[in-house]
């Protein structure tokens, strides 16, 4: 029996509670509260909404540019990562006493069972699937959420203690958050979200709440690479001084954690070095997937057995969209990497190349800095295809790049108007033996949903279907 979960279940009954933001993945949340009797006030600044939403009885809506002002009312605020937490009426609330949580942070707190969160500016997807995956391959019932798999909180009546949640978790849900997961992972931090974010300070301090409330008995893995994780580590010993911390390196030994060395991925425990496998078992292709592997191999190693993780390094072949091989037609090869959404990614991904490709970039712009893309793009592009709202700031970064170092590279570099007309180009331009990737440094809300939406739309224009 989950006490804490029996607990919350008395407590709500009849609380209200004020749902920000009434996207479809609210809605297991505001069902499941609605059954244990809770007052739902949906709230969303767009008039139209879902209509399974508008069906439901007993629902309150609070829709269009007031849609906050009755938040003072509320017993909960149950916020999405989508709506920002800063504005004066949610601050005004939790003067006043209102509690501000969140799905995510609800399932950690009321979780019969551990919790592994990840997080980081690139890698999340990558790693939080393989995690769930060699824990799988180790005999364990596992529930993937967070910004993937499931809406779990739904299911938490289903959750055993014997179970393991693994959350892929953003800056958006973390920055709220008063609860952190038992494993907390950083897979690494560069500039990302600061169209969200009030400063590129937020956003580091956002990340850093994985761990910020973990107990001693907890354990936090860090980049030994990443410039901000020493902070992250002197901050996590300055609260927890007898907590755990594991690194992972793709560069070096470690003390305690994951690393790759001499063409070989490899543990150490308290400096007992331990080879695992060879690198050359894995299907996927990049030293970025090294560093997501050896950050799994940090995560799952007291959870599982070696043979577990050598399992799933040669048989995981990647996520949908991320460096994805979907087609090839007269000798070109394409690849879909719509879930590249900063220019790290796009960098990491260009270099898993031994040859010059022809780029689709560009997309929303996150007002981050795009001049670090230069020296990648000269060395790895021999066409740049540029569509959306950065495609002047990618550009401008290759121009930079040769001012700077004077160099006589030939790269060229074209605009579109939509990503057809990129696609339609590419097919007329490459030979056979070519390369072509969708690998756009920039998110995709300036024409699309998200990066799901771009990637199928990219994989349908390429393949004709």
């Amino acid at each position: 029996m989950n006490s804490k979960l029996e607990v919350f279940k008395s407590n709500i009954n009849g609380k209200k509670i004020a749902v920000l933001g009434l996207g479809i993945s609210n809605i297991p949340a505001i069902e499941y509260l609605h059954r244990l009797g809770a007052i739902i006030y949906a709230h969303d600044i767009k008039e139209e909404i879902n209509q399974k939403l508008k069906n439901m009885e007993h629902i309150i809506f609070m829709l269009g540019k007031d849609n906050l002002k009755n938040l003072n009312e509320m017993d909960y605020i149950l916020r999405s990562p989508g709506i920002k937490p800063f504005t004066k009426e949610i601050e005004r609330a939790q003067e006043n006493g209102v509690i501000l949580t969140s799905e995510i942070e609800l399932l950690i707190q009321l979780c019969p069972c551990k919790v592994i969160g990840i997080t980081g500016s690139d890698g999340k997807t990558t790693t939080t699937t393989i995690v769930s995956k060699m824990l799988e391959a180790a005999g364990h019932k596992v529930w993937l959420g967070g910004n993937i798999g499931l809406p779990i909180f739904s299911y938490i009546d289903d959750i055993k203690e014997e179970d393991i949640v693994v959350l892929e978790l953003s800056s958006f849900q973390l920055m709220t958050m008063k609860k952190s997961p038992n494993i907390a992972a950083i897979t690494n931090i560069s500039e990302n979200h600061l169209d969200y974010h009030r400063s590129y300070q937020e956003y580091i301090a956002a990340k850093s709440k994985i761990f910020l409330f973990q107990k001693e008995s907890d354990i936090l893995v860090l980049n030994q690479e990443n410039k901000y994780s020493k902070a992250y580590e002197l901050l996590a010993k300055s609260i927890n001084p007898n907590g755990t911390i594991k690194k992972f390196s793709i560069k070096q030994e470690v003390e305690n954690g994951a690393f790759y060395q001499d063409g070989n991925f490899c543990y150490s425990n308290h400096g007992r070095k331990e080879q695992i496998c060879p690198v050359s078992y894995m299907k996927l292709v990049g030293m970025h997937n090294v560093d997501d592997i050896c950050t799994a191999i940090t995560i799952v190693w007291e959870l599982v057995k070696k043979e577990d993780i050598i399992k799933v390094i040669q048989s995981f072949g990647g996520v949908e969209h991320r460096m994805e091989f979907f087609h090839e037609e007269n000798g070109v090869k394409w690849y879909n990497d719509s879930i590249a959404s900063t220019p790290t990614r796009t960098i990491a991904g260009l270099k898993a190349f031994d040859q010059k490709v022809i780029l689709v970039a560009g997309g929303y712009d996150k007002h981050i800095d795009y001049d670090i893309m230069g020296s990648c793009l000269l060395d790895k592009v021999k066409t740049l295809l540029l569509v959306g709202d950065t495609s002047t700031k990618i550009e401008n970064a290759v121009s930079k790049e040769l001012a700077k170092e004077n160099r006589n590279t030939n790269i060229e570099i074209k605009k579109f108007d939509d990503l057809k007309s990129c696609v339609d180009y590419a097919k007329s331009i490459a030979k056979e033996g070519d390369i072509v990737a969708l690998s756009p440094a920039s998110a995709s809300f300036d024409l699309y949903k998200n990066f799901e939406e771009r990637g199928r739309l990219f994989k349908k224009l390429v393949s004709n279907k």
